[in-house]
């Protein structure tokens, strides 16, 4: 009976045992896992990352050039509306006063 009752607890302890190394085991395969996974993460990000900016590149291209026509606008339009502003003087016809903004552009150039 003695040997029976050892042979219950030995069961018992080398259960014990069998399942915290499965467990130490599987958390080891887990650690293993993300530190392999990590390069790739860190590519992935990379890859990500100069997408983004690449976009962002394109982005600030295209707004650069909306900028530049739309002054380029804004100067024509001032010239065509100066030239009609003299045109209207010369033959004895006070134009109206231009809108605040105009005048603070006219002044200030921004």
């Amino acid at each position: 009976m003695i040997g029976t009752i050892g042979m219950v607890v030995a069961g018992l302890f080398a259960a014990r045992a069998t399942t915290r190394a499965a467990a130490a085991t599987a958390e080891a395969t887990q650690a293993a896992a993300r530190v392999q996974a990590e390069p790739n993460q860190r590519a992935e990000d990379r890859a990500a990352f100069d997408a983004i900016k690449t976009e962002l590149r394109q982005e600030l291209t295209s707004t650069r050039e909306e900028v530049r026509s739309l002054r380029s606008l804004v100067r024509a339009f001032a010239w065509y509306v100066g030239e009609l502003t003299r045109q209207m003087r010369s033959q004895g016809i006070e134009p109206p006063a231009p809108p605040s903004r105009v005048d603070e552009y006219n002044r200030t150039g921004v």
